[in-house]
């Protein structure tokens, strides 16, 4: 049984609704809610404020109010000391945020009681970057429109090539589906605990997307030829990489909890949206993805 949750906030948009649900519900339950001092302009009285660095140490629990850009800053929170973190989406498609807004009573209930599911998710440890974790990607590109960059490319301490193009990619599984997935590079499945090296726009060097084991280390080197590197941590600029600087990149597994209340249909609407984004399904797998009330029978085509 969770007796305390902490409130992740999206910095920017209203969240006022679901803050004041978790609310009521704990006025009914014996149940703690606590966020980050930082955030005490946006929240109501009823939400225990507490110092950044203790945050995650006083929560069992983060419930993260925004889409998946919350999500992913919820979770690189967590790395260190794992505790379920479940996503309600204020956002837009949200692969991570399994819950609306309007069913976050009967999502807090389960929580409460412990009915629900964990799925693991893998990061990548990015070494000494200013943002360490990444559950999305690291991404190295052009800093501004200055030129291709050029970086070589190291494996477990071997030389295995370079790259020269607008940017390198690397992701984790969960990523995949999001810059990965729009420069050409395969969607990795969760489970299979690896990770994906995907060049864009490619010139020379490694033109296609190298796959990673859980176990490897991978390291990028500023070539002599490149031009001005920008470093992406999950979509946040990091800093620059000047000639001969590097940054080292491996898989960190079970690093973060994501509440699953239904797997099943969370994964139908991952399809879904990744349908959107041209996924190629047929016309009879499109159908699978509606729920099955919303379904009616069309007459047969010439097509058909």
């Amino acid at each position: 049984m969770v007796s305390s949750v902490g409130l992740v906030l999206h910095p920017t948009k209203l969240v006022d609704t679901s803050v004041d649900t978790v609310l009521e519900f704990a006025r009914r339950h014996p149940l703690r809610v606590l966020a980050r001092d930082t955030d005490r302009d946006r929240l109501p009285p009823g939400v225990s404020l507490v110092p950044p660095e203790t945050f995650v140490s006083e929560a069992e629990a983060l419930i993260a109010l925004g889409g998946d850009g919350t999500m992913l800053g919820a979770l690189r929170l967590t790395v260190g000391r794992p505790v379920p973190v479940l996503g309600v989406n204020h956002g837009n498609l949200g692969f991570l945020v399994e819950v609306a807004p309007a069913q976050l009573s009967a999502a807090l209930s389960r929580l409460e009681e412990g009915d629900f599911t964990i799925e693991q998710h893998a990061c990548l440890d990015v070494g000494a970057l200013p943002i360490r974790y990444g559950f999305n990607d690291l991404v190295l590109g052009r800093a501004g429109r200055a030129g291709a960059i050029s970086v070589d490319l190291t494996v477990n301490g071997l030389r295995y090539g370079y790259y020269r193009g607008d940017a390198v990619i690397v992701s984790t599984p969960t990523g995949s589906t999001a810059y990965n997935y729009a420069a050409g590079g395969p969607v990795l499945s969760p489970s299979s605990q690896a990770f994906v090296i995907t060049p864009v726009a490619p010139m020379a060097g490694i033109g296609r997307p190298v796959v990673l084991g859980a176990g490897d280390r991978v390291t990028l080197s500023v070539a002599a030829d490149s031009g001005p590197i920008a470093v992406d941590v999950d979509g946040i600029a990091t800093g620059e990489l000047a000639h001969g600087e590097r940054v080292t990149a491996s898989l960190r597994a079970n690093a973060a909890q994501v509440v699953r209340l239904s797997a099943d249909e969370h994964a139908s609407r991952a399809r879904i949206k990744l349908s959107l984004l041209d996924l190629p399904l047929r016309r009879d797998q499109l159908v699978e993805l509606i729920p099955p009330e919303l379904r009616r029978p069309h007459p047969p085509s010439l097509g058909d």
